[in-house]
């Protein structure tokens, strides 16, 4: 879709998510700062654009399947591996980008078992092959890495490993990578467009007394005595987000568990530190109601073959696909907190439901640029009113979202800079529930809306889409064009003002604040009485029986409301 509505982009915008990454500037810093200590803004600009672009030596491959095999050393708390990239060819090549941030380092890269050069770019690889490969051929490169992974201060906000202790000692070893990237503990092509067509393979080694809880379903596990370790082979069939690839390692077990959905019976497993397992048995409950609500509003749980793991880590929790991460405390709410703080927060246990919801929003239907991180993160804090509306009342889960509200900054736009690995502002979360629950109120039809909800899941199975993608199905399923209402709220940091002005016989309403072509239907009481009116950015008169005594503007649309002057 072409918009009329473009506002300058924002270089190097401050991005806080509350869940599952860390600010863009923090980013930068982390990455130029190992690479040089003093990396200059230009270098890091290079860097960002390599990183959040589709490259020249991106675009003719086209990855099939992952295959990693890495060796976790708690000790020296070092990593060993190595990584079989399958890749199709889309047109003739013979210079590859593979992403690899330091102090992480590529070892040897082989091709049909000769000895590829290669030569690094900061966070970058060129991996240069003998001679041009044909277009559309199947082949392979395995690509040898090792060292000391970049340590996270504050996962899963910033990225890389967790070296932890669990509270009777043991260790409990996690990833976190949403944001900075994948590229931080794995080698692969670090964006969000090209997923594996054919899944991932993940085969973890690990201390012989520990166990390593990956992506997928476990295939099997190898124990090697004189080596003191053991190995868990996981499996994903299903295209992956590189950022939900994780490992988790402590002193775990597993509670197994099924759920009888839309998709027949999904495997539902619990892998949780041996202490825990009473509040688990307690707490998880949570998870079969999340997947009925979920599979209700937005369809068939996207991984059954692949199966729906709640995992415990030491952080705050994750979506990584069939690898949901926990770390809420097994109590309800965020950290036992309500955010709406109506007192709805507190009935369910906040990252169980947003984490799960991400299966839908971010693991099936993914973005194509980080800049779009909106379809993610918009519609999982949706997602949790929907939950509430599913579960308890249509009344509390509006109470919930306009609860949320007071969260929203309006400080940048929700949309970032293309092709920069740049998202928007963490406005996404609590902005973007409040603007997809103002659509609902303006669809006005809560079965068309639910189709449309799940037909995007349907639409859009298994794929990485644009924000136009998203925009241009939602206005022809809808019957409604949302064209310049998601450029006033993706695109804009002003939210439009319901402007009235009242006279003799009738009241004036009119947009301000309001892009070029805003013109929505919103749902006011004039003088207690309630009306269903389309509004423009032309002032429009109502006829009313008696002088302007009072407007009312619905509380599930997120605009403002204000008695001016017509202009």
């Amino acid at each position: 879709m072409t918009h009329r509505f473009h506002p300058p982009l924002l270089l190097g915008a401050p991005v806080l998510w509350l869940l599952g990454a860390c600010q863009v500037g923090e980013q930068a810093s982390e990455s130029t700062d190992l690479m040089t200590g003093e990396t200059s803004a230009v270098e890091a600009m290079d860097q960002e654009r390599l990183r959040g672009s589709i490259t020249p030596e991106r675009e003719w491959w086209d990855v099939q399947h992952y295959n990693l095999q890495l060796s976790v050393m708690p000790e020296t708390k070092s990593l060993r591996g190595s990584n079989v990239i399958s890749f199709r060819t889309l047109k003739g090549g013979d210079r590859m980008q593979v992403d690899l941030q330091p102090p992480l380092a590529i070892t040897r890269v082989l091709h049909g078992g000769e000895e590829l050069g290669f030569e690094r770019e900061g966070n970058v690889y060129w991996v240069q092959f003998a001679s041009p490969l044909h277009a559309r051929t199947d082949d392979q490169i395995e690509v040898f890495y090792e060292g000391e992974p970049l340590e996270s201060m504050r996962p899963p906000w910033s990225g890389g490993f967790t070296w932890g202790k669990d509270s009777q000692g043991g260790p409990f070893i996690a990833t976190t990578c949403q944001g900075l990237g994948a590229s931080i503990w794995w080698p692969n092509k670090d964006h969000g467009y090209d997923e594996p067509d054919r899944g991932m393979d993940v085969t973890v080694t690990v201390p012989e007394d520990l166990v390593a809880v990956s992506n997928g379903r476990l295939k099997g596990q190898q124990h090697d005595p004189a080596a003191k370790t053991r190995s868990y082979h996981w499996q994903v069939t299903s295209p992956i987000n590189n950022y939900c690839v994780n490992v988790n390692i402590g002193n775990y077990m597993s509670i197994s568990s099924t759920y009888e959905g839309e998709g027949g019976t999904l495997d539902v497993e619990y892998w949780i530190l041996k202490h825990q397992e009473e509040d688990a048995r307690r707490q998880f409950q949570e998870v079969p109601r999340t997947l009925a609500a979920f599979e209700h509003w937005f369809g068939k749980y996207p991984f059954y073959a692949d199966s729906y793991k709640l995992v415990v880590v030491p952080y705050l929790g994750m979506e990584h696909q069939s690898s949901v991460t926990y770390g809420n405390g097994f109590q309800n709410g965020y950290r036992g907190r309500d955010l709406s703080k109506t007192g709805v927060g507190l009935k369910f246990d906040f990252i169980i439901v947003h984490e799960s919801a991400h299966e839908w929003w971010g693991n099936n239907v993914s973005m194509v640029d980080v800049a779009d991180m909106w379809i993610h993160e918009s519609f999982a804090n949706y997602a949790e009113n929907l939950f509430v509306d599913y579960h308890f009342s249509r009344e509390e889960a509006q109470d919930y979202v306009i609860g949320c509200r007071e969260l929203i900054k309006n400080d940048v736009p929700i949309i970032g800079t293309y092709n920069m690995n740049q998202s928007g502002s963490g406005d996404m979360y609590y902005k973007g529930g409040n603007m997809l629950h103002t659509m609902r109120h303006i669809v006005n039809d809560d079965e068309k809306w639910r189709r449309v909800l799940r037909g995007i899941n349907e639409e859009f199975w298994h794929r990485c889409v644009t924000t136009e993608e998203f925009e241009a199905y939602i206005s022809r399923e809808t019957g409604f064009d949302f064209e310049a209402y998601f450029d006033q709220y993706l695109r804009t940091t002003t939210i439009p003002t319901l402007a009235y002005e009242g006279f003799d016989g009738g009241v004036r309403l009119w947009w301000q604040d309001a892009v070029p072509g805003f013109e929505v239907p919103v749902v006011i009481r004039l003088n207690d009485v309630e009306r269903r009116v389309l509004v423009s950015s032309a002032p429009s008169e109502i006829k009313l029986d008696a002088p302007l005594q009072s407007l009312v503007l619905d509380r599930n649309f997120y605009m403002g409301v204000e008695e001016r002057a017509t202009e």
